[in-house]
């Protein structure tokens, strides 16, 4: 039997690398645990060897896709460049719509703790990603789990918009609280998830 989810809705924010996948993964496994439904995808570095050359997109059900590669044009002139680009890396625009869409349809079931790791200018290259989470976060206090990056340089109005919103609790992730939030988050989406904890 599933257990029962209060809504709430948690977004974490932090630069890059500090931890805020590491996180997400840890809650859905506790959730998991309890039996709770999870659905959506996170986000994971490739790497070869020490070298990080581009991110994929992981669903929670053990699908995977390309999210961005290294651009061989990278050295290019700005003109000849993908139109989806984030400093050195192309988006697979495709690749993500295609996997990272099927996993966030929207149901009015509030036994679903959608994920979305993260809502960042890669992803938001595609209006139609924009639209499904406009549609979580507009649908009847669906519980939701997602990340933001710090703001930084010039905002984005997409992610900014999430973050001021009433209904969501923001947590800062850093180094110093990192290893100290899952017990926060649990019980924001869980009630009496922290006594289960203890």
């Amino acid at each position: 039997m599933a257990t029962t989810l209060t809504g709430g809705r948690v977004v974490l924010t932090g630069p890059p690398g500090i931890g805020k996948t590491t996180l997400v993964r840890k809650v859905c496994e506790a959730l998991r645990s309890r039996n709770v439904n999870v659905q959506g995808f996170y986000t994971e570095e490739v790497r070869q060897g020490s070298h990080r050359i581009g991110f994929d997109v992981c669903t929670l059900d053990g699908r995977r896709a390309c999210l961005a590669r290294i651009s061989r044009g990278g050295n290019a002139t700005q003109q000849n460049r993908s139109p989806y680009q984030v400093g050195q890396y192309a988006v697979d625009l495709d690749s993500f719509e295609h996997l990272a869409l099927s996993v966030l349809k929207h149901q009015e079931n509030h036994n679903i703790l959608y994920v979305v790791d993260e809502i960042g200018k890669m992803e938001l290259f595609s209006m139609a990603f924009k639209k499904a989470v406009q549609l979580l976060y507009d649908s009847s206090s669906l519980p939701i789990l997602a990340t933001l990056p710090s703001p930084r340089g010039r905002p984005i109005e997409f992610v900014e918009a999430i973050r001021v919103r009433a209904d969501v609790n923001v947590i800062e992730v850093t180094k110093s609280n990192r290893d100290h939030l899952l017990g926060d988050i649990l019980t924001t989406l869980l009630p009496g998830a922290r006594e289960l904890d203890t």
